[in-house]
């Protein structure tokens, strides 16, 4: 069954990759980038060159995740075009690397705006629709850094991603009488075919950043490598676009609530299947069970 699909953050890595993985299964998929016309033409035309060779429905939108407007002016022309959005999946973020003093906490909150406040600005716009149609899916891509094993100079970005991934659980159970599912989507980490890295921010304190250098040189090579030697040798990002495309394409109310895709095993997976059955019996024992499914 064709869905309209909202991808933000789908110039590169996860987001595009997934985009391409919907488009095939015959979902009409619309990629939300910025700067369309600059920095991310060469996206655009990527896309739309996918979309003509596969015969496949991916269109390129302009959508910064972190401008209300422009996140409100996506969703009003994809909701003029088809009268509804079916599924939005929370792709859109940043990752910095370094030592967590060295940040300013300018940057800690521009990664927050980014990491966490994107999905707020986009469900405003969004989930009006959702909610009065009675039906959709948000899909949420977290990360296994939240609950799993954290190795240090990665800390603003886990802040935020620990941050994002609470906020969707609190809207699975207030959007579950309206009908509206939601699936965090948990990806450990991908050593290759991703650009993560390539793009981290770096701390504006560049003096206080040569201190740690001091006492931790070359850590962030060495959790690399040994990140690389823990992953299976035929793990690839395809397998999280893969996923998302898996639960998009199940029936509603047969969505699972989470799914890990975690080649290096940090240990998220264990910690968060006990925290999800906590949340269940917390639910149940305070008489809102009825939030664990989707109403019919």
């Amino acid at each position: 069954m064709n869905s309209i699909v909202v991808i933000t953050g789908a110039s590169s890595g996860f987001g595009a990759l997934t985009a391409r993985t919907l488009a095939l299964a015959g979902h009409t998929v619309y990629a939300g980038m910025r700067e369309t016309t600059g920095r991310n033409a060469p996206a655009v035309q990527a896309a739309r060159d996918f979309s003509t060779e596969h015969g496949a429905d991916l269109r390129p939108i302009e959508l910064d995740v972190n401008s209300q407007d422009s996140v409100d002016t996506a969703v009003a022309q994809i909701e003029a075009e088809h009268g509804h959005i079916d599924v939005l999946v929370h792709n859109a973020g940043h990752m910095v690397v370094g030592p967590a003093e060295s940040f300013t906490p300018e940057q800690l909150a521009e990664l927050y705006d980014v990491n966490v406040l994107s999905a707020q600005r986009v469900n405003r716009a969004a989930l009006p629709g959702m909610r009065h149609r009675g039906a959709g899916l948000v899909i949420w891509v977290s990360s296994s850094s939240v609950k799993g094993g954290t190795p240090p100079y990665l800390a603003p970005y886990f802040a935020a991603k620990a941050g994002m991934d609470s906020l969707a659980v609190s809207y699975a159970a207030e959007l579950s009488r309206w009908g509206v599912e939601t699936s965090i989507v948990v990806p450990g980490s991908f050593t290759s075919g991703t650009n993560h890295f390539a793009h981290a921010g770096h701390p504006a304190d560049r003096t206080t950043e040569a201190e740690y250098e001091t006492k931790y040189t070359g850590l962030m090579e060495q959790v690399s490598e040994k990140l690389a030697a823990l992953a299976p040798a035929d793990a690839d990002v395809s397998m999280v676009s893969d996923q998302i495309a898996r639960i998009v394409g199940l029936p509603a109310g047969q969505r699972p609530f989470r799914v890990h895709i975690d080649p290096a095993d940090d240990g998220s997976a264990e910690v968060s299947e006990v925290a999800d059955r906590i949340r269940r019996e917390f639910l149940t024992r305070v008489g809102l069970g009825d939030l664990l499914a989707i109403a019919g």
